[in-house]
């Protein structure tokens, strides 16, 4: 072939899995192969479209010249050579042969299995009229047919050509409920259960819009589909399950994309309009994020390889994996949460189809991807012939191939030319114009075939890791084994077979030049059923009397699962690593972030889309500083089911932690006072005067009803910290001026009365006496708000600093008895200015005749200026007392609760 530049390489370096090998490079139209020089070794065959990037670096030292490749398998390899000239052949050939312009020119359409496989039949695997007549459509129930509407693809070219819909619904009412769902994939159904006649149907989101439209033949495709248990032949056959207040419509998508598609014409179901069902978001992301998080994953890899690389001095794949992997910067991925949400939302269908033997509808977007996602885990679960091998191969055909999940785009099987680059040199040779060459070309890379690249999504390989929890999950329920998940996973990315190389079942019947892919390529199910891939394949623990329905054992499960979405790892064999490398040696909850689940919504009014509250996928803004201790649950709540609910309940908890700091009324800001609606609700204002001892009153925290926020479910919780920020400030400093008067008019000696009434005001709270001589104990801590914490702290608690004697004349705290205030001349020095209460001083030193010292102890309350009590004592002393939190929270030690 004219792209081949170089066909074979003598003496090329392969690095890999932490081991460096001489032998020769082969470049075939379809394959890279390496053969290692040690006849023992194994033949490495790499197919051009499992490459995912190939970075051509700079010589060496040793003057070789590298390539580094990385597959969609994260595996690692690298390639050195002895002259530049073969490098830069074999990089150009790899890639002209990588990046394909059409289907036809993949690697499926060339292979012919030698020797031929000993099983057949793969293409005719799946069956429609033999796999929901195995459900019992036709025979066990007749509330469901057959229908040919879309027989040449002209009703929905996406969908498959023949469907299942409700009896009750005519052809022509299903023309018209077309209109109302987005690429006219109108809900059909894909899964009838073998225990009672609950249902799993599936569909494209509505074209609501915001104008809110509806059809009335969409509505009663819906009605008739959440009825088809009270069809009069069903009835007959059995009693009448299912409870239609339990009927469920699952929206798989987070609530803030749901509203964005209602403002491009879409959206979701109006639930007033669909009686006796009630709808969930499920709160998956969509592609583009699958696709970042997957590709985090990948950069936490393969920065494991360049570190180890570089601390042996040696290229990608050749160094032993010296370095741990950053198991943190896998768990910030995303990837497993975006899992866990997965998993959570197969097992709600699950319960509401076995338990409650209702119905459930679902959707995404398109209804080829989450969709797809969701019903075939759930069928999964439900179903344990789904659990054989013929099973899973039938349920893959079924959901994913015949239901038009888009594996031509989501795989990316048309490489792009960004997935090559070519590093400069960094010697000094290079000249200003070869650097800003490179530049450009750096930048052409990035931003051709964007178009392309912005499809692809793990959305199959994200099925199948969840394919691979539910294993671990139950290891002894499934025939299949690890091995054969990630076999599955390479050849989707190998096209070496014709399965999963189109975006539909129409086009993978026609093709692009008029011949169907069956009598050209190969079917990946006959691989998997020959004699040899079956016996490497099949589960040892495997043990289908556990399945049983008619079992009763008291751990008998009827052969129904129910995932465990918190127990989620990464799958560590897929990615080349250890169990302690991904997931640690012992294995925690790693998904602390529960899915965006909503409660039922049944109307109207409850749907977050159409009401003004904040959705639950909308992010709050961003912190000043700050960032929550995960420990806490006043704030972050350990039961995320409902995140609507969850938020509201996070943000009220934020809300009443505040401290209330009432404003001082005065004649001038009355008049500018701000509205009602503007104002924090809190506690009326209270007297300031020093001899005021009344409790204050409860902390309400009942909206007022002209509360603007209130409504939403969020709060004004900068407006409050403002507002008791300024009123703290200002109470402040006009009670130090105040302090400050009554100190300039003070004798400089003498124990009178009116002294006496002057500096009572320093201690509002207590009754001074005269004639004691005590030392002074300054307890200072570490403030907190309320019973909650800073939700924005990002720092470490540091510990409280020991401030030294000084009054603090606004302090909340009582002294211990009467009996231990002091007097005046104990407070101050006569022959001293008075000290500054916000300002630490040193420490003055105690005379050998004096009877009296001071002790600094630290001490759990909630005030962080430090406050005197009196003790007994002739030594300086650090001292730790426990004393229970304050209710009244007062951060700024003002005092004015």
């Amino acid at each position: 072939m004219d792209s081949i530049r170089v066909s074979k390489v003598e003496r090329v370096l392969c690095g890999k899995s932490g081991g460096a090998h001489y032998g020769s490079l082969h470049l075939t139209a379809h394959h890279l192969i390496f053969r290692y020089e040690d006849s023992e070794k194994e033949e490495m065959w790499v197919p051009y479209p499992l490459i995912s990037l190939v970075l051509k670096l700079p010589q060496t030292l040793h003057g070789q010249s590298p390539l580094t490749f990385h597959t969609r398998m994260f595996e690692t390899f690298s390639l050195s050579f002895e002259k530049e000239r073969d490098a830069i052949d074999v990089f150009e050939s790899v890639k002209e042969l990588t990046v394909c312009t059409s289907v036809n020119q993949l690697y499926a359409f060339f292979y012919t299995p030698n020797p031929p496989f000993d099983a057949t039949g793969g293409w005719s695997l799946y069956s429609p009229r033999e796999e929901f007549g195995r459900m019992g459509v036709g025979t066990r129930t007749k509330a469901w047919r057959f229908t040919d509407i879309n027989k040449d693809y002209a009703f929905s070219p996406t969908y498959p050509s023949r469907l299942v819909v409700p009896s009750r619904i005519s052809d022509s009412t299903l023309r018209y409920a077309s209109k109302y769902r987005s690429k006219c994939r109108i809900p059909a159904l894909t899964y009838l259960h073998w225990a009672n006649f609950g249902s799993i149907t599936r569909s494209s989101q509505p074209m609501v819009g915001i104008k809110q439209n509806r059809s009335l033949q969409d509505e009663k495709l819906v009605e008739a589909v959440f009825q088809s248990h009270h069809f009069s032949e069903s009835r007959l056959s059995g009693p009448v399950y299912g409870a239609t207040s339990t009927n469920l419509i699952v929206d798989a998508r987070p609530t803030a994309n749901a509203v964005a598609n209602t403002a491009k014409g879409a959206g979701t179901e109006n639930m007033d309009n669909y009686k006796d069902a009630k709808k969930v978001y499920s709160g998956i992301d969509h592609i583009h994020t699958m696709r970042e998080a997957l590709a985090k994953v990948v950069d936490v890899l393969r920065e494991a390889d360049n570190v180890a690389a570089s601390v042996t001095g040696s290229l990608p794949g050749e160094a032993q994996q010296l370095v741990v992997v950053d198991r943190q910067a896998l768990r910030r991925s995303g990837w497993l949460r975006h899992m866990s949400n997965i998993m959570e939302g197969a097992a709600l269908i699950v319960r509401n189809i076995h338990i409650n033997s209702s119905h459930v509808l679902v959707h995404c977007s398109d209804g080829w991807d989450r969709t797809s996602q969701l019903s075939a885990l759930a069928q999964l679960c439900l179903d344990p012939h789904y659990r054989t091998i013929r099973g899973f191969q039938i349920l893959i055909e079924k959901d994913w191939v015949s239901f038009g999940h888009k594996f031509l785009d989501r795989c990316g099987h048309l490489s792009s030319d960004k997935f090559f680059t070519s590093l400069p040199e960094t010697g000094g040779t290079s000249s200003g114009a070869d650097a800003a060459q490179a530049f450009l070309v750096s930048v052409q890379n990035r931003f051709t075939s964007q178009s392309h690249l912005k499809e692809t999504s793990p959305c199959f390989h994200q099925f199948l890791e969840c394919v691979r929890q539910l294993q671990r999950q139950y290891p002894s329920r499934f025939e299949f084994n690890e091995r054969f998940l990630r076999q599955l996973l390479y050849h989707l990315y190998s096209c070496q077979f014709g399965n999963f190389l189109y975006n539909c079942e129409r086009e993978r019947r026609a093709g692009e030049d008029g011949v169907a892919p069956s009598e050209r390529a190969a079917c990946i199910w006959d691989f998997f059923n020959s004699t040899s891939e079956l016996e490497q394949n099949k589960n040892d623990a495997y043990d289908p009397s556990l399945d049983d329905p008619s079992s009763r054992d008291p751990s008998a499960d009827m052969g129904v699962l129910y995932p465990n979405a918190k127990d989620i790892r990464f799958w560590h064999e897929l990615y080349g690593r250890t169990e302690e490398e991904m997931n640690g040696r012992i294995v925690v909850s790693q998904t602390k972030e529960g899915p965006e689940f909503t409660s039922p919504i049944d109307s109207l009014e409850g749907d977050p889309v159409n009401s003004i509250s904040i959705p639950a996928g909308i992010p709050l803004p961003p912190s000043p500083a700050r960032t929550p201790n995960l420990s806490n649950t006043s704030v972050v709540p350990s039961n995320a089911g409902n995140a609507s609910e969850a938020l509201t309940a996070g943000l009220r908890g934020l809300w009443s932690s505040l401290p209330d700091i009432p404003q001082r009324t005065t004649a001038d800001n009355i008049a500018a006072s701000s509205p009602a609606s503007l104002r924090p609700s809190g506690p009326p204002l209270r007297s300031s005067s020093p001899g005021s001892h009344s409790s204050p009153p409860a902390r309400s925290r009942t909206a007022n009803s002209t509360d603007t926020f209130y409504n939403t479910g969020v709060r004004s919780v900068w407006g409050k910290l403002s507002s008791n920020a300024t009123a703290a400030f200002s109470a402040m400093q006009d009670a130090y001026d105040g302090v400050s008067k009554d100190f300039k008019a003070l004798p400089r000696s003498g124990d009178n009365e009116d002294v006496q009434g002057k500096i009572s005001e320093l201690q509002p709270r207590e009754r001074l006496r005269d004639g004691e001589r005590s030392a002074y104990r300054v307890t200072s801590q570490s403030h907190s708000v309320g019973s909650s914490y800073n939700p924005w702290d990002n720092m470490k608690p540091q510990k409280a600093t020991h401030i030294l004697p000084s009054d603090n004349p606004w302090s909340t705290t009582r002294s211990r008895s009467p009996s231990q205030v002091p007097s005046s001349q104990d407070l101050f020095d006569g022959k001293s200015l008075p000290l500054d209460p916000t300002v630490a001083h040193p420490p003055r030193r105690l005379e050998s005749g004096d009877s009296s010292g001071f002790r600094i102890s630290e001490q759990s309350h909630d005030v962080g200026i430090p406050y005197l009590t009196v003790v007994s004592d002739e030594s300086l002393v650090l001292e730790q007392e426990d004393h229970p939190p304050s209710t009244n929270t007062d951060p700024l030690g003002v005092g004015f609760l």
